[in-house]
């Protein structure tokens, strides 16, 4: 290969990749699912063979790179579409923390080893595990902490607070995702769909249809976000 056509490789598959990158948009960079790993993994591959091995022809490393983004943006609309699609994409976060007890099956499923839960904590700055309530190992490897209460830093809110809030629930949970009710959720915290209704009635919400997300607070109350129209 000479190196006219070396240079010409490099640019084209730097072009090809920098525009292919953008219409993936930033989630790919941002948020590094297993989804997003595969993806960036596949596409740095086809873009080093077109780059530098001379037995790739340049035509079809470049169908391969946009047949491979095309995939990569057809599952990403899937993904915003379906949850159930997401479950086969991304995956479910999982409580690895539930109450101050450390859940052994679902650290087994997540392939998480004790050593690398505490140094997960160790980066959000806690160094015992007694001091967590809740923890949960999200789908992109990040790990969200609820501290125990007693650990919890003081507000100004909670210096105007009179009387503390009644806790019905250990977390705010999802009960409604674009437009669909979450009836394992519900089950989960003995909710009918008759509470969930009249709940969106007080907010002149008449239809599901129309939440884009709902979600049931701690002190039993409902947060409520409307599609945009």
């Amino acid at each position: 290969m000479t190196v006219n056509e070396t240079i010409l490789r490099v640019t084209i598959a730097f072009l090809v990749l920098f525009i292919l990158a953008r219409l993936m948009g930033r989630k790919e960079i941002g948020q590094m699912t297993f989804f997003n790993w595969t993806t960036a993994i596949g596409i740095g591959s086809i873009a080093g063979n077109l780059a530098v091995n001379e037995s790739t022809l340049i035509k079809d490393g470049v169908i391969a790179l946009i047949v491979w983004t095309l995939f990569t943006i057809m599952l990403d609309m899937i993904d915003l579409k379906s949850k159930q699609g997401r479950r086969v994409t991304t995956g479910d976060p999982l409580i690895v923390i539930k109450a101050g007890r450390i859940m052994e099956g679902a650290l087994k499923e997540s392939r998480v080893d004790l050593d690398e839960l505490q140094a997960l904590l160790r980066q959000k700055d806690i160094f015992s595990l007694k001091n967590v309530d809740y923890a949960i190992l999200e789908t992109n490897g990040e790990l969200s902490i609820l501290k125990k209460e007693s650990e919890q830093p003081v507000t100004k809110r909670d210096l105007n607070i009179s009387r503390p809030k009644k806790v019905l629930f250990p977390l705010p949970t999802e009960v409604i995702s674009d437009g669909k009710v979450n009836t394992e959720n519900l089950s989960k915290l003995k909710i009918d769909r008759n509470w969930l209704d009249r709940e969106l009635q007080k907010e002149n919400i008449q239809s599901i249809e129309d939440v884009f997300f709902a979600q049931v607070q701690q002190d039993g109350t409902l947060y409520i976000d409307t599609k945009n129209k």
